[in-house]
């Protein structure tokens, strides 16, 4: 009797912080967890980083009180947006000429990449969140901004009017927030707590309950199962999406597990940790994929 294969992760080292923020690009092929580029010039922990559709440009939130735009090609900084206090959460439109930002200011604001003459000050602004915002999405295929944090609301907003259109009511903190792979959850966590609601309807669909404080989760693009990591332990466990069952559970990280992310093609998943690596791991252990040689029973 064949055994299963053992689950064995590529650690991606260089941060000398927590990894507390990740994404996958939806166009460059990252199996092998290289390190290929830096952007150097924040002057405070970076707390969210995101990249253009295109990937020609990326956006991170930080700790030192600005937004900034970078060329992914070049590493060069191409616009540096002022607060007023730290930057939490970022993220690009659609057509990656605008971005929208949420921190510790409980206000957002969308900035236009083109628009010179504004001097670094935004388009648009919008009050209503009554605590720190953690979390900002724009949902480009129905061009609606998703925010979210301590006041246990997800929020939805036109960013044409920057009128609040819709909102999804939660029991606690709201500790993450993703717009699934293709566009049709949005995924939440709050306590021991993780929901799956629908992005055109913004109603319930799922809602399933853990014994432990949920950090992070990700749906697979095929919506089968979900990864999620932990803020109190250092495991990370992957769940039937139906029924919510356990199905696996590692360890690799020496921190807790901050965020999770499946990749366009599903074939494998990244995790980001309290110990400052980033992990890959398979989703199916032992099948030929990228650094993984596979265990030569792919064809069997």
């Amino acid at each position: 009797m064949a055994s299963t294969p053992r689950a064995i992760p590529l650690t991606c080292s260089g941060h000398t912080r927590p990894v507390v923020d990740l994404q996958f690009s939806r166009v460059i092929d990252g199996q092998t967890g290289d390190w290929i580029g830096t952007f150097i010039g924040h002057k405070g922990a970076v707390w969210s980083a995101r990249m253009s559709t295109d990937v020609t440009k990326a956006v991170t939130a930080s700790a030192d009180f600005t937004a900034k735009v970078w060329d992914t090609y070049t590493g060069d900084i191409l616009a540096s947006f002022p607060h007023q206090h730290i930057v939490r959460g970022c993220d690009f439109s659609g057509d990656g000429s605008r971005i929208v930002t949420g921190g510790m200011e409980k206000k957002l604001r969308i900035f236009d990449l083109n628009r010179d003459d504004l001097a670094g000050q935004p388009i648009l602004s919008a009050d209503g969140h009554t605590s720190v915002i953690r979390n900002v999405v724009w949902d480009g295929a129905r061009n609606m901004i998703l925010s979210s944090g301590d006041d246990m609301e997800i929020r939805v907003w036109d960013p044409r009017s920057f009128n609040q259109v819709h909102s999804c009511k939660m029991d606690g903190p709201i500790a993450s927030m993703e717009l699934s792979a293709d566009g049709q959850y949005i995924t939440s966590t709050t306590g021991k707590s993780v929901y799956f609601w629908d992005a055109q309807t913004y109603t319930l669909r799922k809602h399933i309950k853990t014994e432990y404080d949920v950090s992070a989760v990700s749906l697979h693009p095929n919506h089968t199962r979900f990864v999620a990591g932990g803020s109190s332990d250092l495991w990370v466990r992957i769940y039937d999406f139906e029924s919510g069952r356990e199905l696996e559970v590692y360890k690799g990280h020496h921190g807790p597990v901050h965020t999770v992310s499946y990749s366009p093609d599903g074939e494998l998943y990244a995790t980001g940790s309290e110990d400052g690596t980033i992990r890959l791991w398979q989703t199916t252990p032992g099948k030929r994929y990228g650094l993984w040689q596979g265990d030569g029973n792919e064809d069997a």
